[in-house]
């Protein structure tokens, strides 16, 4: 079962999502990742079974960009 995770960054670029969607699949190769950055939350979403909300958040800060869980 697949589960769907919502994060808000403040990722503003097509490049840096790119970079940041590279990033993750490395990490979690069987997840969809996205960026939604016309939403004013900009919006990062995953959806598998093998990732961790955690990971996510630490990979994202340390590449420099704020993320947390989407309420």
């Amino acid at each position: 079962m697949s589960v769907v995770e919502v994060f808000k960054t403040d990722v503003t670029s097509p490049g840096e999502a790119g970079d940041i969607v590279e990033l993750l699949r490395q990490h979690f190769p069987n997840t969809r990742i996205n960026f939604d950055l016309q939403d004013c939350d900009k919006i990062l979403r995953l959806e598998g079974k093998d990732f961790s909300t955690d990971k996510v958040i630490t990979l994202v800060h340390q590449n420099g960009f704020f993320c947390e869980i989407l309420e």
